[in-house]
C-alpha cells in the first residue's frame, strides 16, 4: 500500500497519467512530478509536447501492451490503465488484485476533453471521459486534473509530499462538473433548442459579482457552455465590480442595440429603455436615445451596436459635467482616444463592456429559474415582416409612418410588459413599461413624450383591449398605432381609430417580456 503522511491524508503522486487537449502549464506540472519522481504515461500529442520539452514519458501502449486502434478511438480503455486508476488503496484484496495482474497504481491523472462543438459526433471523447470518471471517483486514493488553473495547487502539494484529501475531493467535484458540461454540451447538439424531456444545464462560472439584486446577496456570473455569443462573453475594459443588476441591464441594452441593423443606441434602467434611437452613425444616435429622457438617463446603462466614438465619449463627458453618471456602457469596441476620455476623473468608475461584434449572437432558447425548477423557451427573436402586417383602418399609413411603427414595434418587444412605445423620426420619445394597466402604460408614455407625442406613432406588445386605448393616444395627438390585434373588441377599437383618423396595423404576433 503506499505511504501516506496520516497528519494530512496525503497521497504522494508516484506515477500520473497525463493526457490532455488544452496543453496549457503543461510541461510545467510534468516537470514538478518528475522532480518528485513521479512516473510519467502519456500517449499522442501530450506525449510529443513532454518529449519535445526533454521530458521524459512513458507510452500508454507500452503500458497496455496493446496499439491505439480505430484511428485513435480505442487507446486507454484498457484494465492495464482502469485498475490502476481504481483501485481502493484501503481494501488489501484490490492492491492483491492489481498486482496479480502486474497492473501499477496511477496515483493522479490529468485529463481535459477534446472541445465539442457543431463538428458533431466524430469529437465526443469517450477515453478521456472514462478515465477522468474513474479518478474521480477513487478520490480516496486517486487526484485528477481537469482544469490548468489547479496545476499550481497541484504542483505545490507534490512538492511537500501529496495531494491532500481536502484536494482531492476538491478537485474530484470540479471534475464531476466538468464532465456534467461536456455532456450537456453533446445532449444540446443532438437537439439543438428543442424542448426534450429533459434538459442539462451546464455553465462555467466567470465571475463572482460584487452583490446580487441587493448588497446582501451574493452573486455570481455564468457561460452556458455551448453558448456562441451574449452578454456573458462580454470583455470589462474599466470601472468597478459588477453586479447581478448591473448584468441584467447590460443584457437588455445588448439586446435592443443588437436588434437594429443601422447605428443604434439605447439607455436601459431596470431593463427597460428610457430611450433608444437609430441614427446616421452612432454620435447621432446616441444624442437622440440621450434626448427621449434626459433624466431617466441619469446612472443609466448604455447599449451602442457600433463601436464608442470620440464623439459619443464626449456626449457622455458633457452628461458628467452636469453632475450625473452612467453606470455601465457596452459597445463591439471603443476608439483608443474615446476609452481616454472615458479612463479620467468620476468617469473612470463606469463600467466599460467590450463585446465584439461577431459575440453579438442569440440564444436559441430562453432560461428562467421558478421555485423548485425552470421554465424554458424558444427565444422571441422578434423580428417581424412588414408584408405580413394586416392595416384593419380605413387610412393606411404613410411611408414616414411605416418606419416609424417598425422601429417602434422593434423597441416594444424589449420592453417589460404592458408596454407601450411612442416614436417619432427614428426615436423613442416616450416609454411606458410594466404597468398593469395598458392605458395606464400609454399615460405614462405620453407623460413621458410631453409635447413629443403630437405626430408619434405607438406601438403596444400585445392587443389593445378596448378602445379607451385609442381615445388617449388620439388626445395626444398620435396618428398611427401598432399592435397585435385578435381582441373581442377588436371592431370597436379600429372604429376609434378611424374616428380619430389614426391609422392602424395589426401584425398578428404578441411579444410579451416579463
Amino acid at each position: 500500500m503506499l505511504e501516506r503522511d496520516d497528519n494530512v491524508n496525503r497521497v504522494p503522486v508516484r506515477r500520473a497519467l497525463l493526457s490532455v487537449w488544452d496543453k496549457t502549464g503543461l510541461v510545467d506540472l510534468a516537470r514538478a512530478l518528475v522532480d518528485a519522481g513521479a512516473e510519467i504515461v502519456s500517449s499522442g500529442g501530450t506525449a510529443s509536447a513532454l518529449r519535445e520539452a526533454g521530458i521524459q514519458v512513458r507510452d500508454v501502449s507500452e503500458v497496455t501492451a496493446f496499439p491505439e486502434m480505430l484511428d485513435g478511438r480505442v487507446k486507454t480503455l484498457h484494465p492495464k490503465l482502469h485498475g490502476g486508476i481504481l483501485a481502493d488503496r484501503s481494501k488489501p484484496e484490490h492492491m492483491e488484485t492489481i498486482r496479480e495482474h502486474s497492473i501499477e497504481p496511477i496515483d493522479l491523472v490529468v485529463c481535459n476533453l477534446y472541445p465539442f462543438d457543431a463538428t458533431g459526433v466524430e469529437l465526443i471523447d469517450v477515453g478521456g471521459p472514462s478515465m477522468v470518471r474513474a479518478a474521480a471517483k477513487n478520490f480516496a486514493s486517486v487526484g485528477v486534473l481537469v482544469d490548468a488553473g489547479d496545476y499550481a495547487t497541484v504542483i505545490e502539494e507534490i512538492a511537500a509530499g501529496g495531494l491532500t484529501l481536502e484536494t482531492r475531493r476538491a478537485l474530484a467535484g470540479k471534475a464531476f462538473a466538468h464532465l456534467s458540461a461536456y455532456d450537456g454540451a453533446i445532449a444540446s447538439w443532438f437537439s439543438p433548442g428543442g424542448l426534450t424531456d429533459r434538459i442539462t444545464i451546464a455553465a462555467q462560472r466567470i465571475q463572482n459579482l460584487r452583490y446580487g439584486e441587493n448588497p446582501h446577496q451574493a452573486a455570481a456570473a455564468y457561460r452556458l457552455e455551448g453558448a456562441s455569443g451574449g452578454i456573458a462573453f462580454a470583455e470589462q475594459l474599466q470601472g468597478k465590480e459588477l453586479s447581478y443588476i448591473n448584468y441584467l441591464d447590460l443584457d437588455a441594452a445588448f439586446r435592443l442595440a443588437s436588434a437594429f441593423g443601422e447605428p443604434a443606441a439605447c439607455i436601459i434602467k431596470h431593463t427597460n429603455p428610457c430611450g433608444a434611437a437609430v441614427g446616421s452613425d452612432i454620435d447621432e444616435a446616441y444624442r437622440l436615445a440621450y434626448e427621449c429622457d434626459t433624466r431617466a438617463a441619469f446612472g443609466g446603462i448604455i447599449g451602442l451596436n457600433r463601436p464608442v466614438t470620440v464623439g459619443v465619449a464626449e456626449q457622455m463627458v458633457d452628461f458628467y459635467k452636469t453632475g450625473a453618471f452612467l453606470e455601465c456602457v457596452v459597445a463591439p469596441d471603443f476608439e483608443p482616444d474615446a476609452l481616454e476620455l472615458l479612463q479620467k476623473g468620476r468617469r473612470k468608475t463606469m463600467r466599460l463592456m467590450c463585446l465584439p461584434t461577431e459575440r453579438w449572437a442569440p440564444d436559441p432558447i430562453d432560461i428562467k429559474s421558478i421555485s423548485g425548477g425552470l421554465l424554458v423557451q424558444q427565444t422571441d427573436p422578434a423580428r417581424d415582416d412588414r408584408s405580413a402586417m394586416t392595416v384593419v383602418t380605413k387610412r393606411e399609413p404613410s411611408e414616414s409612418e411605416w418606419v416609424d411603427l417598425l422601429f417602434a414595434w422593434t423597441i416594444c418587444a424589449r420592453v417589460k410588459s404592458n408596454s407601450i412605445v411612442l416614436a417619432n423620426g427614428r426615436q423613442a420619445v416616450g416609454v411606458g413599461a410594466g404597468q398593469m394597466s395598458r392605458v395606464e402604460s400609454f399615460e405614462i408614455a405620453i407623460r413621458r413624450a410631453g409635447s413629443r407625442a403630437k405626430g408619434s406613432v405607438a406601438a403596444s406588445d400585445a392587443l389593445l383591449p378596448f378602445a379607451d386605448n385609442v381615445e388617449v393616444g388620439a388626445s395626444a395627438g398620435v396618428t398611427a398605432i401598432i399592435q397585435t390585434g385578435g381582441s373581442n373588441r377588436d371592431d370597436e377599437v379600429i372604429a376609434a381609430a378611424d374616428a380619430a383618423g389614426i391609422a392602424m396595423v395589426f401584425t398578428g404576433v404578441r411579444h410579451f417580456w416579463h
